[in-house]
């Protein structure tokens, strides 16, 4: 009989640490998953941002090449300022 006891007051241990340990690995979780939201969040605005960047660099480059061509096909160079005539009304 003490020792059925001793194996049931065993198993109560076992049975409260496992309790234990499962709310403690639920709440990690939920720690995990808040943080993992919050770096796509981050993600995503890098990604925007990306884009954007990825949008003036393009903008930036077809400029260049069109100066690059006016120069070299056209002859074409830019005014000094002492060249330019700005018109009023």
């Amino acid at each position: 009989m003490t020792w059925l006891r001793l194996v049931l007051g065993v198993l109560l241990l076992a049975n409260i640490a496992t309790a234990v340990a499962i709310a403690h690995t639920h709440h990690r979780h939920r720690q995990v998953f808040v943080e993992l939201s919050r770096e796509e969040k981050i993600e995503d605005a890098l990604e925007i941002e990306f884009s954007q960047l990825q949008l003036e660099y393009s903008v930036y480059a077809k400029s260049a090449l069109i100066d690059q061509i006016a120069h070299e096909k056209l002859g074409m160079v830019r005014p000094e300022a002492k060249e330019i005539v700005v018109v009023r009304r």
